[in-house]
Order: C-alpha cells, then sequence, then structure tokens
C-alpha cells in the first residue's frame, strides 16, 4: 500500500471516528466501550490476517471460520476430558489443548494447501469444499452443543490484562509485527508477493509455486487456530458456528486496507487500519441499536463499493502507464 492510500485510509478512519462520536457521545466516547473494542478486534484481525495472505496469492480462503471452529472444538474438548479437564484442568492438559488447536489448524491448511497446489483445484472450490466438510465435522463432534468450562489459563488468553493492555490484543499485535516481517524480510514473503503478481513469471524466475502455495494456506490455518484460541477463551466456551459472521469482514477488512482481490499487492499496515476503522463503525452501529441483520447489509455494500473504487483506480493506473510508456 502506497503511502497516498495510507494517508486516505487514516482520514477514513478518523472521520468514522468523528461521525460515531457526534451521533452518540455520551456512549461512544466511555472508557467500558474502548475497552470493549480491544476486546474484541484481535479474533477479527487474526483471522483478517489468515485471509489476507491468501488473498496476496490471488486466491481466497472460505475455510478460515471453519478451521477455527474446529480448532477451538479440538481445544475444548481436550480441556474437558473427564477426570483430568474442567476449570481445575492441570497445565499439561492445557498445553495438549493448545498444541492440539493448533495442530488441527494446521491440517486444514495443509489439505487446502496440497489440494490447490498439487491437484490443482481451484481456491474457491476447495475452500468451500473443506468449510462444508469441516462444518459437518464439528456438528458432528459436538452434537450442537456447547462446550463450556475452561481454567483461568484458558480464559486469561481472551480476557485477560497485561500491563493494564488487553492480553488478546497484545496477542494480534504480535502476530501482525511478525507477519509484517514474514511478508517483507522473507523470501517465501517475497515470493508470495512475486506469484500473486505473476505467477508465470515467479515460475522462470525460479520460484516453487507449489511450495509456495502450500505454506501460504499453512500459514492461514495456522492464524486460524490462533484466533480460535482467542475465541474460546473470551466465551468460555466452543461450538460449531462460532464467528460465521467474521468471513465476510475479513475480505472486506482486506480489501479496504488495500489487498488486492487480484494478488500481489497489499500491507499488513493498510490491514490494521482498516480493522480499526470497522471496528469503529461497528461499535458505533451497536450503540445506535442498528440491527445486527442491517450491520452485514453495510458491510456487503461497503465491500461492493470499495471494490468497484478499486477497479476504477487500477484501471486509471493501467492507462497512465500506457500513456508515459
Amino acid at each position: 500500500m502506497k503511502r497516498k492510500e495510507l494517508r486516505v485510509l487514516t482520514i477514513i478512519m478518523v472521520l468514522s471516528f468523528v461521525f460515531m462520536t457526534v451521533l452518540n457521545p455520551r456512549d461512544f466516547l466511555r472508557a467500558g466501550n474502548f475497552q470493549g473494542m480491544a476486546f474484541q478486534l484481535p479474533e477479527l484481525g487474526v483471522l483478517s490476517l489468515a485471509m489476507m495472505i491468501v488473498m496476496l496469492t490471488g486466491g481466497i480462503n472460505l475455510s478460515i471460520i471453519a478451521t477455527a471452529d474446529l480448532a477451538g472444538i479440538v481445544a475444548a474438548m481436550i480441556l474437558t476430558i473427564p477426570k483430568f479437564g474442567g476449570v481445575q484442568a492441570p497445565g499439561w492438559l492445557v498445553m495438549l489443548a493448545l498444541v492440539g488447536a493448533i495442530a488441527a489448524a494446521l491440517l486444514v491448511g495443509l489439505l487446502n494447501g496440497v489440494l490447490i497446489a498439487y491437484i490443482g483445484v481451484a481456491p474457491i472450490l476447495t475452500t468451500l469444499g473443506t468449510m462444508t466438510l469441516i462444518n459437518g465435522i464439528t456438528i458432528v463432534l459436538t452434537k450442537g452443543y456447547v462446550i463450556s468450562g475452561f481454567p483461568p489459563a484458558v480464559r486469561f488468553i481472551g480476557n485477560g490484562m497485561l500491563l493494564g493492555i488487553p492480553f488478546p490484543l497484545l496477542l494480534f499485535g504480535l502476530l501482525a509485527v511478525v507477519m509484517a516481517i514474514f511478508l517483507n524480510r522473507t523470501p517465501t514473503g517475497f515470493n508470495i508477493y512475486m506469484y500473486g503478481s505473476n505467477d508465470v513469471a515467479t515460475h522462470f524466475y525460479g520460484g516453487n509455486n507449489a511450495g509456495i502455495i502450500l505454506r501460504t494456506y499453512l500459514v492461514s490455518g495456522l492464524l486460524s487456530g490462533f484466533a480460535a484460541l482467542i475465541m474460546i477463551s473470551r466465551f468460555n466456551s466452543a461450538k460449531a458456528g462460532y464467528g460465521a459472521s467474521y468471513l465476510l469482514v475479513t475480505i472486506l477488512a482486506a480489501v479496504l486496507g488495500g489487498v488486492s482481490s487480484e494478488g500481489g499487492f497489499g500491507r499488513v499496515s493498510g490491514l490494521i487500519l482498516s480493522l480499526v476503522t470497522l471496528q469503529i463503525i461497528s461499535s458505533g452501529l451497536n450503540l445506535l441499536r442498528v440491527s445486527s441483520f442491517m450491520t452485514i447489509a453495510i458491510w456487503g455494500f461497503v465491500m461492493i463499493l470499495v471494490m468497484v473504487v478499486n477497479y476504477y483506480s487500477d484501471k486509471r493506473r493501467e492507462r497512465l502507464l500506457r500513456t508515459q510508456g
């Protein structure tokens, strides 16, 4: 994302803040509201990172929410093992649950990566299929019920405070920094951008296209696993269908943050600005008692609008380049 686009997005964020403040200053400016936003943003932020990295390759991952649900349910089932689990679960069981959740998420990422990179199935069809498969598995595992009752160490991940800052926000910040370094300072990150810009050129340049895609979806799965840990700890429960409304917003956050739907362009900094903007708007609409269904409709309208604007901006840039050439 260019500096000009970052400035525009920053202006949008500030205007959103001012607009919501003017509409409802008493409720919006409360400390409790900002604290609530700080606890709500991280899980959506981590899921948006999971969506962003695959969009950089020109793909999409519709299974990130289902992956997070599966990872959360695996962790919850381990944490509630009879005779060992529950609110008094020992440390070794907590570690086993965390490892199990991450392993389940990586397994889904591996499945997506193999199907797309080596079998040649289109990303949208692959991830739609794995999303449907995982949704069925999670319902079978839970029988539709909620699994709850986790030890304090797990609840701290999504609800704790460290040095006066919500721990999930710190975790998201750490993952965002690691992702920025990974994309901008490592050969794999360079190859991801290059593949998204031109996969044929990447192949002739010497890049392993299949390996790039496989690693991309593994990272996406890994991030979905971390999002799962934040979700189940914040709610102190796990069930099939948690976070279903997040899928649209993760795509919107990525596109609004400057990630090209065709791949090759996008920065973590832009994604963070778009997430803060969306969180401000979401919180403001919630305080104004706007229907959640209307909010979803607004997100859909905004996403269409942003994609249309981006399309014409790209066309204008192409014409300028041809004129200069």
